[in-house]
């Protein structure tokens, strides 16, 4: 019955129509009439011959009892087996799986690894006989070990460590991987971020316990880094976890929070004692060398005059014994010259002053003092008296000299005449 027949929901109050008409007193539709329509349908749609509603067994009497549905085992068998055939269909379908370029796909056969396969498109049996997992090779993977998404997130628990010289350090570090056998990875390892965040916590913990906290702070840091790479790496490949350790970012270190005052101070004071040091390092390079030159100027000089004396007496005694040679075969002649020579030695290197008078009763006063002062300054005096001769050394003035002895002058000039 469709849902557009006027005989739906009425319910026979018509004075017009009969008590043998079937949709006098009818109400909702019957369920043995909707089935045998869509057995009917179906049939129809597998190539069975659709039968006429009014046909059934109780036809006769004029259709007033109920009739019983037009069923056949067999249309219903055909209907099943494409519906069995097409979820089949479906079925297999789903065994269908697609893998990219920088993925693998790994198939299970009842939970055994049977297979890796490569990128394309590619089938299996469908579930629930086999099972298959994409696993992505190319992709970097990173863990936190010390800190969770900033460096002021700490935790404490992973980020404290114990150095070498006994003294605690706050590290944080980030450990990037890849992976390079994807089943080892999905056979091996049940929660790999947490088993490499524990495997980089241990390496890490045995190199800072190995090395002292002024290293690990400032100048080991790089160094560090690769050390704790390898020997990470060397866990991994020990359990066989299908895991490449690309790289180990050294985030932070410093000391704990609660002693960086007291560590601020130790390294200002540090600081200052390699000024310091360096200060008088430089002091030292500049002094020493300089004093180091001193004493080889000293000892060249102290060398060359030792040579020199020791040349200078060689010199007088060969020359002594050579004057002795002479003094012997001439005596006088010899003393003669050696007068002269010391005289002249002697007079070359002092100022003179020669005085030629007549008389010896006369008293004469010159100013030798100041003549021998002003001897380098002025031209040679000229005296009156042409018995008075002075020495071209002597280059006072005239005007210098004094009146007393202007006037003595006079005096004897005009006695003498």
């Amino acid at each position: 019955m469709s849902l557009n027949d006027p005989r739906w929901g009425n319910r026979g109050n018509d004075g017009d129509r009969g008590e043998g008409n079937r949709g006098g007193n009818q109400g909702p539709p019957d369920l043995e009439e909707v089935w045998r329509d869509f057995n009917q349908r179906l049939s129809g749609m597998f190539g069975g011959k659709r039968g006429g509603r009014g046909s059934g067994s109780g036809g006769g009497d004029g259709g007033d009892g109920p009739q019983l549905p037009n069923f056949s085992f067999k249309q219903f068998g055909g209907g099943i087996g494409a519906l069995l055939a097409l979820v089949v269909v479906v079925w297999l379908a789903s065994g269908f799986y697609t893998v990219d370029a920088n993925q693998r796909g790994v198939v299970l056969r009842l939970g055994k690894f049977v297979e890796t396969t490569e990128p394309g498109l590619r089938w299996r049996l469908p579930a629930p006989i086999e099972s298959h997992e994409i696993v992505d090779l190319t992709g970097v993977r990173t863990v936190e070990v010390g800190y969770r998404g900033s460096e002021r997130n700490k935790v404490l628990r992973e980020a404290l460590m114990l150095t070498d010289d006994e003294n605690i350090i706050s590290i944080q570090f980030a450990v990037q991987y890849v992976l390079k056998s994807p089943e080892s990875y999905v056979f091996n390892n049940r929660f790999p971020d947490e088993s490499v965040a524990q495997v980089a916590e241990t390496g890490m913990r045995e190199i800072v316990g190995k090395s002292r906290m002024d290293f690990v702070l400032y100048e080991g840091r790089e160094e560090i880094a690769a050390t704790a790479q390898e020997l990470m790496q060397r866990i991994l490949d020990r359990y066989e976890t299908g895991i490449q350790i690309s790289r180990v970012t050294m985030q932070n270190a410093q000391p704990p929070e609660q002693v960086q005052a007291s560590f601020d101070d130790a390294v200002k004071a540090g600081q200052d004692r390699e000024r310091q040091k360096n200060e008088g390092e430089a002091y030292a390079n500049d002094v020493i060398p300089r004093a180091r030159g001193t004493a080889s100027r000293l000892l060249e000089e102290s060398s060359a005059y030792r040579e020199r004396v020791i040349a200078n007496a060689e010199g007088e005694a060969s020359r002594f014994n050579q004057i002795y040679t002479e003094f012997k075969r001439a005596p006088e002649v010899t003393r003669e010259r050696m007068y002269l020579e010391t005289m002249q030695q002697i007079l070359a290197s002092t100022s003179k002053v020669m005085i030629d008078a007549k008389g010896n009763g006369n008293l004469l006063l010159l100013p030798l003092d100041k003549i021998i002062q002003q001897a380098g300054s002025a031209p040679a005096p000229t005296v009156s008296d042409p018995q008075v001769t002075l020495p071209a050394a002597t280059n006072a003035p005239a005007g210098s000299l004094d009146p007393r002895s202007r006037d003595l002058l006079r005096s004897r000039e005009r006695g003498e005449r």
